[in-house]
């Protein structure tokens, strides 16, 4: 069985990435890229479906031990992980070096005291475990191959095959280093270079030291925001500056429950948001290439804006179900590909113009095309905004008249209306004034809910709906505003866990599913951010201070998080780690630090 979702760290190379247990089983790794099949799909079925286990060895009727110490070397993506044996103590680092050939996974066996026999179980599975690939010697290596894929194992190791399994055991002392690694390859290609493991390691370290020396916040939450970072530039497809929001598919949301999503793709708003992060401290690079994606991604049909594409703007992603595989826990099914690609959201919109315009404001050079596509955005929305949507939350059940969809429109033309104002763009100014003034009323007709004193999810709805909470940090309204501290406040009533948390909305109304899915969520982590960076713009500083440290406590002990928190399970649940869940993290760290609201 796969381990609870937060013991899990994540290793990258800004292609792909691999999930790393506690107990040392790389239990996911898709090759080449995120959106690849898996040959480690462990994590969503069994052990039968891919996994490599390197640790101290045991007995066949025991469990694999988990080590007693792990953490990331300094500011890097370098995972080291320590057990105590009664034979001694032994290290194995783990990293993926940033490629400039094939894509490695590089494990390095140290003896720290003692003598301690180990073991590594190497069983390759490809196409997320259904096949099973013919394993050979090729010149002294050990290569498995099925169609079109092949997976190089290196080792100084002696290895042996059991049960269609490669496997080494052997025995490290004090000074011992011994590297394991992984290569993949076209299967019709020449094999890979030979690796050089320790070379590898010292050029990973020094990529991630540079990396970090160009952060700007030097606050009192900077371990946070810093590991926040590295997660986010680790899930960057750095060929193409697309952004993953995950590099993961089918973490359940509710264990057991099949609200279960393939997130190996680049949403705009998510992506958009992590840019708004990245310039915010510092990563003027990172945000430029990812501008140039959503440039090349929407290309020649800027008016049919996707709500997500591949990694390097694949419009089709066709979802699937993989039977085989049980999923996670059981909670099937499985799905790769993603069906909400072609909803219809508005608010995605709003969330590219606004990272367009922070770009903008905040100097980076300045493109035409971007400004162009702007324009048409606004006049797509001219068109298109006062109809139903499905809503930031990607809901299946019917498309209503989100009030966040519409204010998120308001934010597209109103940040249109400031690039005309500046200069760079020309456009119809007051005909788009009038048009911000529309929307504006409008949400404050339909929207609001006079007798609460509360915005509600949609028109004519009682519900509510965290992204509510978006109103005063886009400006739509001043945080001092009745119906704003209302919202807030009805949010905390009626939408909070036991514990404090932010749910994105009652999943149930009665007899009816809310989003067309049975079943419940966790608390959705970016909503509880959200709430705390509310409550600091409202004057409640304090509160809002102890929302985000008791937010900051959920992450695991690597410093990572998932989509939600599981108040009735205390665990992470979702996809992991989950960009949208850093990008508000970083971004109420910079808010509470400006503010000077952060313990001693």
């Amino acid at each position: 069985m796969a381990g609870r979702i937060e013991d899990y760290a994540l290793i990258g190379d800004m292609q792909t990435a691999a999930l790393v247990c506690r107990d040392g089983t790389v239990d996911w790794l898709c090759l080449p890229r995120f959106d690849s099949h898996a040959i480690f799909a462990g994590l969503l079925g069994t052990e039968e479906h891919g996994f490599w286990r390197l640790g101290p060895a045991y007995a066949s009727d025991q469990q694999p031990p988990t080590a007693a110490r792990r953490s990331y070397r300094g500011d890097s993506l370098i995972l080291e992980s320590e057990w105590d044996t009664q034979r001694g103590t032994v290290r194995v680092t783990d990293f993926m070096p940033p490629r400039d050939g094939a894509p490695q996974l590089i494990r390095i066996v140290e003896g720290v005291s003692g003598r301690v026999p180990m073991r590594s179980a190497l069983r390759m599975r490809f196409s997320y475990g259904r096949v099973v690939p013919w394993v050979h010697k090729h010149e002294g290596r050990t290569v498995a191959v099925a169609g079109p894929d092949s997976v190089w194992f290196d080792t100084s190791a002696e290895t042996y095959g059991k049960s269609l399994t490669t496997y080494a055991d052997f025995t490290v002392a004090p000074g011992d280093r011994i590297a394991f690694t992984i290569s993949w390859q076209p299967s019709h290609k020449e094999p890979p270079p030979l690796p050089e493991p320790e070379q590898s390691l010292e050029a990973t370290e020094d990529f991630w030291r540079e990396w970090v020396d160009h952060c700007t916040y030097h606050g009192p939450y900077r371990e946070a925001v810093v590991r926040s970072l590295i997660t986010l530039k680790a899930l960057t497809y750095a060929p193409t500056g697309g952004i993953v929001a995950a590099p993961t598919t089918s973490l359940p949301e509710d264990i057991g429950g099949v609200r279960n999503w393939d997130y190996r793709y680049t949403w705009l708003r998510d992506a958009a948001i992590t840019l708004s992060s990245l310039l915010r401290t510092g990563y003027r690079e990172e945000a430029r290439a990812w501008r140039e994606w959503l440039l090349r991604a929407v290309a020649g049909d800027p008016e049919n804006l996707q709500i997500m594409y591949g990694i390097a703007g694949e419009r089709e992603l066709g979802e699937a179900e993989l039977d085989w595989l049980p999923g996670y826990e059981n909670s099937g099914p499985v799905r790769v590909g993603n069906g909400a690609a072609h909803q219809l959201q508005l608010d995605v919109y709003g969330e590219v113009t606004e990272a367009l315009h922070l770009a903008h404001m905040t100097g980076l050079a300045r493109n035409d095309y971007a400004s162009l596509l702007q324009l048409k955005l606004i006049r797509y929305l001219e068109d298109h905004w006062q109809e139903p949507d499905e809503g930031i939350w990607e809901v299946r059940g019917p498309r209503r008249h989100f009030v966040h969809s519409k204010v998120m429109a308001w934010v597209a033309v109103d940040r249109t209306i400031k690039l005309i104002e500046s200069g760079d763009a020309d456009g119809p100014l007051e005909r788009w004034r009038e048009l911000r003034d529309d929307i504006h009323r409008d949400v404050c007709e339909r929207g609001y809910d006079k007798e609460r004193n509360t915005f509600t999810q949609s028109y004519g709805s009682k519900e509510l709906d965290a992204s509510l909470l978006l109103i005063p940090q886009m400006g739509f309204l001043p945080p001092d505003d009745k119906r704003v501290i209302g919202t807030i406040e009805a949010i905390q009533r009626e939408l909070s866990t036991s514990d404090g948390f932010i749910l994105r909305y009652p999943t149930t109304s009665g007899d009816e599913n809310v989003d067309g899915l049975p079943g419940d969520e966790g608390a959705f982590l970016a909503c509880s951010f959200w709430m705390a960076d509310d409550l600091a713009m409202i004057g409640r500083v304090d509160e809002a201070r102890k929302l985000f440290e008791k937010l900051l406590s959920l992450r695991n002990d690597l410093g990572l998080l998932a989509e939600e928190w599981d108040p009735r399970l205390q665990r992470q649940v979702g996809n992991f780690p989950q960009a949208f869940s850093h990008v508000p993290l970083i971004d109420t760290a910079l808010r509470l630090t400006a503010s000077g609201a952060y313990g001693g």
